[in-house]
Order: structure tokens, then C-alpha cells, then sequence
């Protein structure tokens, strides 16, 4: 019995020490270095309410916003994930015929393969440069801008992403909508 005893004792220190004490050391010294991103990276409007979060992307519908990427997960951060279909599978045209329709894709304007197409992760906060610049037009009207100025706002706002994959620019689709709503655009 004795050894139960001490047998229990020791998983019940393990379990403390590698699950609660271990977690409270990393998110301390990620909390010590970079608080912005150890609680969540999370973006608040004007008033201070919490609107969404740096990393995580967000379904924006209304037209005078700009959309991010396909999600197959439904933008559900629990549940991260590509959509693994072949571009042969017949679900792919399916999910993709009505974002060729919201977008007013054709053969003239085909639709740039990132407002096509969901990220690894299916929660991708960013679009590239040419990915806002197609949506542009209906932004600008939705909103009474002119294209043009949106257009040079858009190239002004685009982040260049660094490391090894850094080609192209990116737009942050949360923080340009929530500029938008400041009317930030001039």
C-alpha cells in the first residue's frame, strides 16, 4: 500500500511541475518579453473593446470591407486547419462558386488565388497587395471613396513580411478595416 501511496504522490508532482509549472514559465517569460502577443495579440477600437485579435483572421461580409482569405474552418480558432482538397474535387468548385459570385469574378477579372483559396492554418489575418487592390473598387464605392485614393492608402498601409518567404506585400485586413472606420483613408 505504501507504494501507492508514494506512487500517487509522484504523479501528482509530475503533473505539477510539468503541466502547471512548466505552463507558468513559458507564458511568464513570453509575458516578460513580448505581453502584446503572451495575452493574445488582441486589437481594440477606440472605445477599448476588444475587436479581434493580430493573428487570428476574421469574416468581414459587408461590402464596405475588405475580406480575408477562404476559411475551412469558419474562422474558428479552435478548430485550425486547411481544407485538404484536391483541385480536382468537385466540394473545391463548389466552395468556390459563390466567392467568384461575391467577388464578380470572370474571365476578365479572374480572382487572385489567395481570396480563393484557404491558408494552412484556415485563419490567415493578412491578403496580399493585389488581393486588397482587386477588392478596392467595391470598397470605394461602399464607402463614397475614390478608387484612386484608396488605391495609394492601400500601398502606403501594405507591410513587407521578413524572413526567408518575404516576397510580396500584405495587407492586415482587421486593422485596415478598422482604420477605414476612423477614416484613416487621405
Amino acid at each position: 500500500m505504501q507504494h501507492v501511496i508514494t506512487s500517487v504522490r509522484l504523479v501528482v508532482l509530475t503533473m505539477l511541475v510539468c503541466c502547471a509549472g512548466y505552463t507558468a514559465v513559458i507564458w511568464g517569460l513570453a509575458y516578460a518579453v513580448t505581453p502584446w502577443t503572451a495575452e493574445g495579440s488582441l486589437i481594440t477600437d477606440a472605445s477599448g473593446r476588444v475587436v479581434g485579435s493580430a493573428r487570428i483572421a476574421q469574416e468581414f461580409t459587408q461590402a464596405r470591407y475588405f475580406w480575408p482569405r477562404p476559411s475551412a474552418v469558419g474562422y474558428n480558432a479552435a478548430a485550425t486547419g486547411g481544407s485538404n482538397l484536391s483541385p480536382t474535387n468537385p466540394k473545391l468548385v463548389e466552395r468556390l462558386q459563390p466567392l467568384l459570385e461575391a467577388h464578380g469574378a470572370n474571365a476578365e477579372r479572374p480572382l487572385p488565388a489567395d481570396l480563393a483559396t484557404a491558408s494552412g492554418s484556415g485563419l490567415d489575418p493578412h491578403i496580399t497587395l493585389a488581393a486588397a487592390r482587386y477588392q478596392a473598387p467595391r470598397v470605394a464605392t461602399a464607402r463614397g471613396l475614390s478608387e484612386q485614393e484608396l488605391m495609394q492608402w492601400l500601398e502606403r498601409r501594405a507591410e513587407t513580411p521578413g524572413g526567408l518567404l518575404g516576397s510580396g506585400k500584405l495587407i492586415h485586413v482587421l486593422n485596415t478595416n478598422l482604420a477605414l472606420d476612423r477614416g484613416e483613408v487621405h
